[in-house]
């Protein structure tokens, strides 16, 4: 049971990234768009966003699956408000690389990432509350988060 529980954490943590593969540069020669646009000097090699957001949903998957193998016996937290706020997570992570390099709006992505770093600081306290590793597992994520908004920040700001 909790290999499947694993799992099914782990499946859930990388869909963004799954269905974001649809609309992101990960080929060697990129997104036309995304590639004409001028970026921050402290923008990485392309290989670094998947090495990247392969740790971080890897880093994800593991908190939520801390957070379901818990056990609920305290009830000084909720775990529904938690898996809420992991599903908005998720439709918000997915959300920005759609907006971003789909629609190739990122002013309207900067506004999306701005919900997602809200979203996962809510995210990061009901976890939290739930089981105090995973406030380190998802540290990375949130910070790598104030990377993105700077880099998308700079991509407005240069373009």
């Amino acid at each position: 049971m909790n290999f499947v529980k694993f799992i099914f954490a782990m499946f859930l943590s990388f869909l963004p990234g799954i269905l974001g593969i649809i609309v992101a540069p990960i080929s060697s020669g990129g997104n036309l768009w995304y590639n004409t646009l001028n970026h921050s000097l402290l923008t990485p090699p392309g290989w670094v966003f998947s090495v990247a957001w392969t740790i971080l949903y890897f880093l994800i998957g593991l908190a939520l699956f801390f957070v379901m193998q818990t056990d609920n016996m305290d009830r000084r937290y909720n775990k529904t408000t938690a898996y809420v706020l992991f599903a908005i997570n998720l439709v918000l992570n997915t959300l920005w690389s759609f907006v971003f390099f789909g629609a190739e709006m990122p002013s309207v992505a900067l506004l999306v990432l701005v919900l997602l770093i809200g979203t996962v600081i809510l995210m990061m306290r009901e976890f939290f509350r739930i089981n105090n590793v995973t406030i380190w597992l998802l540290l990375p994520y949130l910070l790598w988060l104030f990377f993105a908004f700077y880099l998308n920040a700079m991509i407005i700001y240069l373009n």
